[in-house]
């Protein structure tokens, strides 16, 4: 019956229906595939922002993840993932019910029934247990459930690829607060810087020293300075409700003034990235887990073409009276075999194996993109990193030599031989190449957090792709 069940499915073929989408490598995208040395070795910790060494900057990401609903949300997509899984995995085991029912009913008199049960009203009674257990002989049921596991892996690295997205966040809107600080505070110097200088050439011009167009030049650039205060303040105000959001509270503690990023983490960098390296992305894992459970979906839709063979059992109690519904005479039993077979659909199952081999194709091309985007990113912040890091010297040296001529024109004004315009005039540059300083250093500190989340965050995968593929 078997040889004979397979011979009547080429009624309904598959022949023709295959994936079109390859999954590339390492080497295919130019990745050494193996880093010499430790290549387990995790290169940031999961907890990497305590090496800021910034309590309130661990505060409020410790709050963040406790409390934000896209992690929750996501937390609840794994949840209903494992759901799936289970009842996947219900499919394969016997299934064991029990029945009873009881009815009052008149029977029919031009029925089965003969005299005198037809046209009688009477009581009737079923007290059983039925049982079926499906023979997984084409693996239906197993690639149903791996596709379930697929997606259960991939809905937990979704999961943590949202916390360390929301972490780096954080620590982005912070260290940006702490900009903007810095920033406020540089500008309230500047305006102080200007203020005083056009004092001085008040002065002047009260002492016939100098015209009314030195006075007018100096008195505009004030109202300018205060409408970069103002600026500054406004995003500040912005930054500090995105924070709020990001921490899921409606305040946020209010961010220290510092007059400088002493706390920096340094991420000693590499010319190309290794492969084991990419792999620890949680983003990439998602992706490579999905591409798992499609090619299981294509799996059980090939499933579907075979017969299914199904045992199926009942014994209990059926009687016409209740009294007698627990007699020996009332004991009911039957076992079998239930045999279905795909002969002619419609298309219905090529048409299946159809979009589940589109879908498949469709996250081998979704894997391959994310990998790529990754490594363009991880490329993009070591160039970033290492020109920042350039620019910081050459911005250091220019702050230094300002500062000198400062002093300079300090000494001169002390001395006699020049005046304290020439001090303020001299200030300026200084102001500004301080500017410059907290600008590049909260870019440098952005890059460092975009690498840190460009190569994995600290994601550490519980189980890998290769582990958990069974051939």
């Amino acid at each position: 019956m078997l040889l004979l069940a397979l011979g009547l499915t080429a009624c309904a073929s598959m022949n023709g229906i295959e994936p079109v989408a390859v999954l590339r490598d390492a080497n295919s995208f130019g990745l050494p595939p193996v880093l010499e040395g430790p290549s387990g070795a995790v290169p940031v910790a999961s907890d990497w922002w305590r090496d800021f060494g910034d309590e309130q900057l661990n505060a409020l990401i410790a709050k963040a993840i406790a409390d934000n609903p896209s992690l929750k949300l996501a937390q609840a997509r794994l949840t209903r993932a494992q759901a799936a899984t289970q009842l996947a995995n219900a499919s394969a085991s016997p299934q064991l019910n029990a029945e009873g029912n009881v009815s009052h009913q008149q029977f029919t008199k031009n029925g089965l029934y003969p005299p005198p049960l037809a046209g009688a009203v009477l009581d009737t009674g079923t007290l059983q247990l039925s049982g079926t257990w499906e023979f997984d002989f084409f693996g239906k049921n197993r690639s149903a459930l791996d596709a379930a596991l697929g997606a259960v892996n991939a809905a937990r690295a979704d999961a943590q690829a949202a916390r360390i997205l929301l972490a780096s966040g954080v620590a982005r809107s912070y260290f940006q607060g702490l900009r903007l600080n810095q920033q406020l505070t540089l500008a309230q110097d500047v305006l102080a810087q200007r203020e005083a200088t056009r004092n001085l050439v008040q002065q002047r011009v009260d002492a016939g020293l100098d015209t009314q167009l030195e006075l007018k030049l100096n008195e505009a650039s004030i109202p300018e300075a205060r409408g970069q205060i103002e600026s500054l303040q406004e995003q500040l105000n912005l930054n500090h409700n995105a924070l709020a959001a990001l921490v899921g509270a409606p305040i946020v503690p209010e961010m220290p003034v510092q007059k400088a990023y002493k706390a920096t983490k340094n991420i000693a960098f590499m010319q190309t990235l290794p492969a084991d390296l990419l792999g620890r992305r949680a983003d990439i894992s998602a992706a490579r887990w999905r591409v798992e459970a499609a090619r299981q979906d294509v799996a059980n839709a090939k499933t579907q073409f075979y017969p299914n063979l199904n045992l199926m059992a009942f014994a209990g109690f059926s009687s016409i009276g209740l009294d007698r519904l627990l007699d020996l005479g009332s004991v009911q039993w039957g076992v079998g075999p239930a045999l279905r077979l795909p002969l002619f659909d419609g298309g219905r199952l090529r048409a299946n194996l159809t979009g589940k081999t589109a879908d498949f194709d469709a996250a081998v091309e979704s894997y391959n993109a994310t990998v790529i985007d990754a490594i363009h990113e991880v490329a993009d912040q070591l160039v970033s990193l290492k020109s920042v890091a350039l620019q910081q010297g050459h911005q250091q040296a220019a702050q230094k030599a300002a500062e000198q001529a400062q002093e300079i024109a300090l000494q001169r004004y002390k001395a006699g031989l020049g005046t304290y315009l020439n001090v303020l005039a001299a200030q300026a540059p200084v102001l500004n190449q301080q500017r410059l300083g907290i600008d590049l250093a909260a870019r440098a500190l952005d890059t460092q957090l975009s690498l840190i989340r460009a190569i994995g965050g600290g994601y550490q995968p519980d189980i890998s792709v290769s582990q958990a593929i069974t051939p």
